[in-house]
């Protein structure tokens, strides 16, 4: 019994000497700073070793007299440090039984994650959704930032309009009119958080008004589902012919809300024709609908004029959404929603209590940008580099597969490829890209895809990559499937 506490003795001994060593090394820095900072420089030094785990819970700290010496500062500053980490629940301690390391804290861990949808190992990725962001204009964004800043009242910086700055506002109502044709009143226009915000806003509208489910084109954009599902509404899928939305089906859904991206159908690559467009108008107007217009890359058209938007032939029954995600980046996280009238308000009141309003700093710069006609010089600049990649795209393909029938490239930052049945099953060749570090979406992601005389059908991406870049990419995926 006296050789088992006297053990116990000399091991809590060496256990109090190894964190005077500890915390001596820990805190030595700290110590040394200057008289007037030495304590908020102590208490500070140890609360990150115990965050970052140097000091792990259940370590004993040596006593205030014995940690004090040991560093050659005054008892004081190491009592009050400890008492501070206490009731900060750092530190606990009892009459008589010393100071101790939480077994409350958890050690912080090493940097931080970055959740950001991106693909580990992929060597080429065509999957679709993303601009060139080597495009972004960063010597003409930074010199207009640098002049907003200097001109910008101190006011500006205070809680915005929720809608937006009245100057942005009226910059894009301007844009939009001019380039979409769509019916802009600043005063009806918000400044939103991107597409997916917009969305978001507008689901919390409907289902305020008792609405619990949204039409959605099938196939169509996945995103949809489950940003409507976050304001608490179901999705129906509606099948698409050559012509758009089958209004029959739209008709026996019984939905008063529907999603389109008319201009350029996401996945498919159609232009909805003018037929189709009126009788989805008349169906919004004899059912007192509302219309989500998705205009997700209506600017980039190659062949023609882009098709214009919905909107501006009944902007009481559409709301527009769009955004600079395709143009200049999706990380600057701004966009634009044109809503009826009859739901503005409401609108607004949501914008408000979810964000109290998008960064100011930010809108300025976008208002400048546009108002000095950089915006269209990007976007000219964009269309030269997307034809060329569409074109590279669909050269490689011609070459490594042949036979293969692609649609959609008319606009739009992707195209359809259907390859020949030869090819398939699409699980074994989606598997083989997947090992050769190639990443795809194929169309069946989307939804629902109509049986044809072709195998696989993918959603190929090619906006984001050099044209060299797609061609060795189709080039390993050739050399990936088995013989082809």
């Amino acid at each position: 019994m006296t050789s088992s506490r006297t053990n116990s003795e000399h091991a809590g001994a060496a256990d109090v000497h190894e964190s005077v060593s500890a915390a001596w090394e820990l805190l030595l820095p700290a110590a040394a700073a200057p008289a007037r900072g030495r304590g908020r420089a102590l208490q500070s030094a140890l609360r990150e070793a115990v965050r970052s785990g140097r000091l792990v819970p259940g370590t004993r700290l040596p006593s205030s007299r014995a940690l004090a010496a040991d560093l050659g500062v005054s008892r004081g500053l190491i009592t009050e440090a400890y008492e501070q980490l206490t009731a900060e629940s750092y530190l606990r301690s009892g009459r008589g039984a010393g100071t101790w390391v939480s077994g409350s804290v958890r050690a912080a861990a090493d940097g931080a994650r970055d959740l950001a949808p991106r693909g580990p190992g992929t060597l080429v990725d065509f999957r679709p959704g993303t601009p060139d962001l080597s495009l972004f204009p960063r010597s003409a964004w930074a010199a207009t930032h640098r002049s907003v800043i200097n001109r910008l009242p101190h006011s500006a910086l205070g809680y915005p309009d929720p809608r937006g700055l009245p100057e942005l506002r009226v910059a894009l109502a301007a844009l939009l009119t001019r380039r979409r044709g769509v019916v802009a009143d600043p005063e009806r226009l918000l400044v939103c958080s991107g597409v997916a915000q917009a969305t978001t806003l507008l689901g919390f509208v409907l289902h305020g008004r008792g609405q619990r489910t949204v039409g959605v084109e099938d196939p169509g954009s996945p995103e949809h589902a489950a940003l409507f599902a976050s304001a608490g509404l179901d999705t129906e899928r509606l099948p698409l012919d050559d012509e758009g939305l089958e209004i029959a089906s739209l008709e026996a859904s019984g939905v008063r809300a529907v999603v389109t991206t008319q201009a350029h159908q996401f996945p498919t690559g159609i232009a909805y024709s003018a037929a189709r467009r009126s009788r989805l108008l008349d169906w919004a107007r004899e059912n007192d609908a509302v219309i989500m217009e998705d205009d997700y890359d209506g600017d980039f058209r190659y062949d023609r004029a882009p098709v214009g938007a919905l909107q501006g032939l009944d902007p009481e029954h559409v709301a527009y959404t769009g955004s600079v995600s395709k143009s200049l980046a999706p990380g600057l996280r701004l966009g634009w929603l044109l809503a009826p009238a009859s739901m503005t308000d409401e609108l607004v009141d949501r914008k408000r209590t979810m964000d109290l309003g998008n960064p100011s700093l930010d809108q300025a710069v976008l208002a400048d940008f546009v108002v000095r006609g950089d915006y269209d010089r990007q976007l000219r600049r964009c269309q030269r580099a997307y034809r060329e990649r569409r074109d590279a795209m669909t050269t490689a393909l011609s070459t490594y597969f042949p036979g293969t029938a692609v649609s959609g490239i008319a606009a739009g930052l992707h195209i359809i490829a259907r390859l020949p049945e030869r090819y398939g099953p699409e699980a074994e060749f989606l598997a083989r890209a997947e090992g050769a570090g190639i990443a795809l979406r194929p169309l069946s992601d989307c939804g629902t895809v109509a049986p044809a005389d072709w195998s696989i059908a993918l959603v190929l991406g090619y906006a984001h990559l050099a044209p060299a870049e797609i061609g060795r990419g189709l080039r390993l995926l050739a050399k990936a499937q088995d013989g082809f």
